[in-house]
């Protein structure tokens, strides 16, 4: 047998210490290129199908507010029945302001609960942090 020109995988010396960081060096940034690629086309596939979703959202709420439109409608023309048709259509008209108006105070209330937007706990940790890290414990 002939010896081969090149020697096998691992038979040959070490690499230095240098070569290796030098290795290092020029892969890391290479690496870190190709993981933000990967997170962008990532994300823009996820920026799409997002998109589809919120358009079907878009799609069942408007055919539920024709649906509610519908069905108040039909109060009104049940409501007819028993009474004069411009009376059950301001009682109908009523009733639905009355939901209206409740849903947005509950809604407003719920809105004054979560201001300030930002979150307070994590600010808070982020000072505690800093000062442990300069040496003053809170």
């Amino acid at each position: 047998m002939t010896a081969s020109a090149t020697p096998p995988p691992g038979a040959g010396p070490d690499p230095t210490l240098g070569g290796l960081v030098h290795d290092l060096s020029t892969q890391i940034p290479e690496l870190v290129r190709s993981e933000l690629r990967l997170a962008q086309a990532e994300m823009a596939e996820k920026g799409r199908r997002a998109g589809l979703g919120l358009g079907m959202f878009s799609g069942a709420g408007l055919l539920a507010f024709l649906g509610l439109a519908t069905l108040a409608a039909t109060a009104v023309l049940a409501l007819a029945q028993v009474l004069d048709p411009w009376l059950a259509a301001l009682i109908v008209a009523v009733s639905l302001l009355f939901g209206a108006g409740l849903l947005g105070l509950l809604g407003r209330n719920q809105v004054v609960e979560a201001t300030p937007p930002k979150p307070e706990r994590v600010v808070e940790g982020i000072k505690e942090d800093i000062a442990t890290v300069k040496g003053q414990h809170p």
